[in-house]
């Protein structure tokens, strides 16, 4: 089995609509793929009415969180998406993305770069507009090369020229409201140094007291000492380990299923989860 845990699509920052996605994941050749969109489920009815036969869905929403003044996700798999409580949260990070994405623009604008909300409006196209949507802005200005070029200390990295903070979740008070809706919880991409700072070990140890069920290990911003280490640690906690290309479509130089999940943590997860099962393709639309 080929089973890619982390994907975005139009409903927040990546560039293939949900049902292109699913398309694209079956033509891939996986056999399970997660769609894990930036605070949102707004893709899943998409996704699931396009699924093609053989492919599953498993549905997830990458949640925005931040301790010690640090940044960091969470993937949240299999969670009831009506739960009030985590519906509510999702809500208040998704509502302070626009003004924090105007904010952006403005100091970009003070920076000399002529930026505009209507241009990342566009490039957004109704999804949840995020850093992603300001950075392609700024491919497409000439400003720089590529969007990942974006992510520096010159413009938009935590702490850069033009960052600016927006709400994001305790992560301790987003698995409490995760395992409340039925959900399991994956620490994304845990050693992406190169996003800024990361969380130390003894939080995550701590996160792994509080109920977190695994970490991405294999992912595109980890380096194989990263990997290693990483690997060690959830040996340690006893926590599951997963791979995931976090798949942006033309966003991101990565393809669908460039790392993937190993069968059995994959069936850990199913097993914990209560909130919602994953959804088997049956032909698609």
């Amino acid at each position: 089995m080929r089973i890619d845990l982390h994907c975005h699509s139009t409903a927040s920052d990546g560039t293939d609509t949900p049902a292109e996605l699913v398309r694209k994941a079956g033509a891939a050749g996986l056999d399970v793929v997660a769609l894990t969109d930036h605070d949102t489920t707004r893709g899943y009815a998409e996704a699931i009415a396009a699924l093609p036969e053989g492919l599953t869905l498993v549905t997830g929403a990458e949640l925005s969180c931040r301790v010690d003044g640090v940044s960091m996700h969470l993937l949240a798999y299999l969670f009831d998406p009506e739960e009030p409580a985590l519906l509510a949260e999702r809500e208040l990070v998704r509502d302070d993305r626009v003004p924090r994405a105007k904010g952006m623009i403005a100091k970009l604008n003070a920076l000399g770069v002529p930026v505009t909300w209507e241009q990342v409006e566009r490039i957004a196209a109704g999804g949840s507009v995020g850093r992603p949507h300001v950075a392609t802005a700024l491919v497409e200005l000439g400003v720089v090369p590529t969007v990942s070029e974006a992510f520096t200390e010159e413009w938009l990295a935590d702490g850069g020229r033009a960052y600016v903070e927006k709400h994001e979740t305790d992560p301790f008070e987003a698995i409490r409201l995760v395992k409340n809706a039925g959900g399991v919880c994956v620490f994304a991409h845990p050693a992406a140094a190169k996003r800024g700072r990361t969380v130390p070990e003894a939080r995550i140890a701590q996160l792994a007291e509080a109920g977190l069920d695994g970490v991405e290990v294999d992912h595109m911003d980890h380096d194989a000492d990263a990997r290693d280490r990483l690997r060690g640690l959830a040996k340690d906690l006893d926590l599951l380990v997963t791979g995931s290309s976090d798949y942006h479509g033309s966003r991101k130089d990565v393809a669908l299923g460039a790392y993937t999940t190993d069968p059995e943590v994959y069936g850990e997860i199913t097993r914990r989860a209560t909130g919602a099962f994953p959804v088997p393709g049956t032909g698609g639309a």
